[in-house]
């Protein structure tokens, strides 16, 4: 009997450990399911993702060229075909960070999307002027940083309003005044902080010799920051009404048209390849600015040619791109966001931001952009300041700044800098 009892209570305590484990089985693979599910998800967006940023543009078969450029630089040391090849590779990835920019604005308004697009542009010249501060090459700066509000002011602006006038060939596009208005005031505002150190030193008035300049240069970079942080709080918050676009002005009172653009990649992809994009970009730019020189004397070219005209086109690649698609869509005032806000950026803040930086590093970066420079910069500001006070924009106003920036670009294939 005793027997009995103790069998059956080991036949049953397996049936209860089955009964008790039994549930637990389906939770199990039910957990293994969803975490495959999860892995199959995300390398699917991974996938997309990829395929949309990296293979849906031709562009993108230039980016070979960037590796190639290192192993150039390694085994040939060769600056010419160094500097072609880092030149050529950067410029697939300024495109791509400024189609990210793009995607990132389409989930912000116009005036947001406007700043985003002028932000990540110019990120390309921000890195080369860092590593070009490291190397202590201040006039490689000041001409490239330079250049890249010559280019934006009149290139990119130029094909944007060719562009949308060519296409919207039947009407007068317009744009908001009040916006361009107050870019044009603050890049008047950049034009002072360059003149008065320029007019120091060409008139020998400096209180002491040598410092006084550097001092004043400094004293003016701060300046312009604080400027530039009231201006984007003063656009983006307390004055924010001012300063919609007229198409965000339709869309609040229900007029818009309807637009069935949608964005290609989700907001965190958008910020993932921003990241990707300036690393990469970033490696590129050390390489670019240690092959300047070089290549100015292989190509027996100016320096100042190279840096004002060459380089720019390079790191507004991804402005150029964006600026022109967004007027042919009739959203003319992205375009000027882009074009002009790009500009009042680079001479409001990354330019004083590079004082700030060689100041730090111990390479002493002036605002002193010598004379030639500096009217140069002048005579842009005030044409396009002219061609802007209307609020619309042509083709034939777009055919102008082109042909101004032609005039530029010849003049400093001309003009020898003291400083080389």
């Amino acid at each position: 009997m005793s027997e009995t009892c103790r069998v059956d209570s080991l036949n049953e305590r397996p049936v209860q450990e089955i009964e008790n484990e039994s549930p637990r089985i389906p939770e199990i693979s039910a957990q293994k399911s969803e975490s495959t599910t999860h892995q199959k998800t995300l390398r699917r967006i991974v996938c997309n993702s990829v395929k949309i940023v990296i293979f849906s543009n031709r562009l993108n078969l230039l980016l070979p060229l960037g590796p190639l450029a290192i192993i150039v630089e390694r085994l040939t040391n060769h600056h010419g075909w160094v500097f072609t090849l880092s030149l050529l590779g950067i410029m697939p990835l300024a495109e791509r960070l400024g189609y990210a920019t793009e995607q990132l604005a389409f989930y912000s308004g116009d005036t947001v999307g406007g700043l985003l697009n002028a932000t990540f542009g110019n990120a390309t010249e921000l890195i080369i002027s860092i590593y070009a501060l490291k190397r202590g090459m201040t006039r490689v700066v000041q001409l490239s940083l330079l250049g890249s509000i010559l280019s934006n002011m009149l290139l990119v602006l130029g094909c944007a309003f060719f562009g949308g006038g060519i296409v919207f060939n039947k009407k007068e596009q317009v744009f908001n005044k009040g916006t361009a208005t107050v870019n044009a005031g603050l890049l008047l505002m950049a034009v002072m902080g360059l003149l008065f150190p320029a007019v120091l030193h060409y008139t020998h008035t400096e209180v002491h010799f040598g410092s006084s300049e550097l001092a004043l240069s400094r004293f003016s970079s701060c300046i312009m920051l604080v400027a530039y942080a009231a201006y984007l709080f003063f656009q983006l918050n307390s004055q924010r009404s001012l300063y919609l676009s007229l198409n965000e002005e339709e869309g609040d009172h229900g007029n818009s048209i309807e637009d069935d653009e949608s964005p290609d990649i989700s907001k965190w992809e958008s910020v993932i390849w921003l990241a990707i994009m300036t690393a990469l970009i970033s490696v590129l730019s050390e390489y670019l600015v240690g092959a300047i020189e070089g290549a100015s004397t292989s190509w027996k070219m100016p320096v100042s040619f190279i840096s004002v005209i060459l380089l720019p086109l390079v790191g507004n690649a991804a402005e150029h791109a964006s600026a022109v698609m967004f007027a042919m869509k009739d959203k003319l005032d992205i375009s000027l966001g882009v074009a002009i806000g790009s500009s009042t950026q680079i001479s409001m803040f990354v330019i004083p931001l590079c004082v700030i930086i060689g100041w730090i590093m111990g390479h002493p970066l002036d605002l002193n952009f010598q004379l030639f420079e500096t009217a140069t910069l002048f005579l842009t500001i005030i044409v396009v300041v002219l061609l802007l006070q209307e609020g619309t924009s042509n083709y034939f106003k777009g055919l102008m700044l082109i042909l101004c920036y032609l005039i530029v670009a010849a003049s400093f294939f001309v003009h020898a800098d003291p400083s080389y």
